[in-house]
């Protein structure tokens, strides 16, 4: 991974355009491609960033110009980031990552939905629990009666950074001949309405899923309301 603490202006062209005036910001160059851009006070979430497969090209400073950052995307959008004056420039080797492990419920609730996968859709069947991707492994990976190929993602509270994720393994899995057309299902027991929005623009099904009753806790057919 590579980071640069730098002043710089960011501007993204493509079907929309954005621009971030001159400040001091973080830029990640991850190991898969991708590009961000973050400041000091949004957590983990970056202010803007082009996600894998992209082009980065670098055109050094000359006695005229900046340094600039030129990132193009897959769909021609591009990211171009001038650099005015670089702070901190340094590359980390981070080694094979174990990947994220669950809290008890959650990992429980992945449990369940796989061995009853038609919970989220009628005629799915599993593949396979924790199927790999360069980027860490999808929940479950099952295929509906068609013998289509579905990536499904489990929170036990959908946000929208579940979304992300779940778009990053689609971008994966859409590449192997094999699996693609890969379709999302993101499933938990809440999901936040701006998270259904998000997953709803990138093709993603929401499926709202009732923990009691996968555990056989609950009767839906005996409650009042």
């Amino acid at each position: 991974m590579r980071l640069v603490i730098a002043s710089c202006q960011v501007d993204y062209v493509g079907r929309l355009t954005a621009h971030l005036p001159r400040a001091n910001r973080l830029i990640l160059v991850k190991a898969d491609g991708s590009v961000s851009i973050h400041n000091d006070d949004r957590a983990y979430k970056p202010l803007n960033w082009m996600s894998p497969p992209c082009k980065l090209v670098e055109q050094p400073a000359t006695d005229s110009d900046p340094a600039r950052w030129t990132v193009t995307g897959k769909d021609g959008g591009q990211l171009v980031i001038t650099l005015d004056e670089v702070l901190h420039d340094s590359n980390h080797e981070l080694g094979a990552d174990p990947g994220l492990r669950k809290d008890g419920v959650e990992a429980h609730l992945q449990e369940l939905l796989a061995d009853h996968p038609a919970t989220l859709g009628e005629g799915l069947t599993l593949v396979r629990r924790e199927y790999p991707t360069a980027i860490g492994p999808v929940d479950l990976l099952c295929r509906d009666a068609g013998g289509a190929a579905i990536a499904v993602e489990v929170k036990r509270r959908g946000e929208i950074d579940g979304v992300e994720q779940l778009t990053r393994y689609l971008e994966l899995l859409n590449r192997d001949p094999l699996l693609a057309p890969v379709r999302g299902v993101f499933a938990a027991q809440e999901i936040k309405p701006q998270a259904r929005v998000l997953a709803g623009d990138r093709g993603i099904e929401c499926v709202t899923v009732d923990y009691d009753v996968l555990r056989g806790l609950d009767d839906p057919t005996a409650r009042l309301f």
